[in-house]
């Protein structure tokens, strides 16, 4: 009887630990998922704004005129030079607002003026304008020089990988 005890005992004791090593993958694998879903997510908010050869990877915001904008890419634009310190274009339709003034823009932010204008700034400034928040280019550097003088084309897309 005290064999067929032990047995039994040995028994349910690698049945839990085998539950509890299955159990670990699993959540282990949810984890890993939830990792997964959220970098897709990031990269999803992520775009890409292209002035002639060069690049600039830009991060959303969250919040519904961001949103709206993305639902409208990819999109080319003829922007406008305004004040030597940003290049504007009028949209195709209005996006929500959210307006508030940010006191100082800085280069490589993505703004909305009005319910309509996206504005993207390539010089840091004192304002007293207010504006809802888009976006904001990562690494500026070279985007003064590379959106130049006067009218540019622009073209805004999702970031793909």
């Amino acid at each position: 009887m005290p064999y067929l005890f032990a047995n039994h005992l040995g028994l349910i004791l690698l049945f839990f630990w085998t539950m509890v090593a299955h159990a670990e993958a699993i959540f282990s694998n949810e984890g890993t998922s939830k990792i997964s879903i959220e970098n897709r997510q990031l990269m999803k908010d992520t775009i890409i704004i292209q002035v002639g050869t060069t690049s600039f990877k830009a991060t959303l915001e969250t919040n519904a005129a961001a949103t709206s904008l993305k639902a409208m890419l990819p999109m080319t634009l003829e922007m406008k030079d305004l004040n030597s310190n940003e290049k504007f274009s009028d949209l195709s339709r209005s996006l929500p607002t959210n307006t508030f003034n940010p006191g100082t823009i800085h280069t490589g932010d993505l703004l909305l003026w009005g319910s309509d204008t996206l504005v993207l700034f390539y010089k840091t400034f004192s304002t007293a304008y207010s504006y809802t928040k888009l976006g904001k280019i990562e690494n500026p550097n070279g985007l003064a020089q590379a959106l130049g003088s006067g009218t540019v084309k622009v073209t805004i897309k999702l970031h793909s990988n």
